[in-house]
């Protein structure tokens, strides 16, 4: 699996160049809490690495959902938007917010490998 981690804590799975899934990470939905909205990307918008693309908001704090590559947004979790509490039970998996169509695959190399991700999240 060919999963990249952001310093804004969002994960980014591209195993599938032409769909690269995106999610918020098991540190950010811990620090979150209970996800209770998720604000998703329209279909078809174009983002810059480090832009806003959603909003995820729970019980404790509202938080910004970045898009950690450039890129066209494809598709949209609507399981996600029903039950946000998918962000919570299955953040890498179930819980995923948007497939992107990467314009740079390079600018996967400037993101984080789990390793170096989990070292982050500790320093913090």
């Amino acid at each position: 699996m060919s999963v990249k981690f952001s310093k804004e804590h969002e994960w980014i799975n591209a195993a599938d160049h032409n769909a690269a899934v995106v999610g918020i990470t098991v540190h950010a939905q811990d620090a979150l809490g209970d996800v209770v909205f998720v604000d998703l990307p329209e279909v078809g918008k174009s983002f810059a690495a480090g832009d806003v693309a959603g909003v995820v908001e729970s019980v404790k704090a509202a938080a910004d959902v970045y898009m950690p590559v450039d890129g066209e947004v494809v598709e949209v979790n609507e399981a996600l938007r029903d039950d946000p509490s998918l962000a919570n039970s299955d953040p890498l998996a179930a819980g995923w917010f948007f497939k992107v169509k990467l314009s740079n695959p390079a600018q996967l190399d400037a993101l984080m490998d789990e390793t170096s991700y989990t070292a982050f999240t500790q320093a913090a």
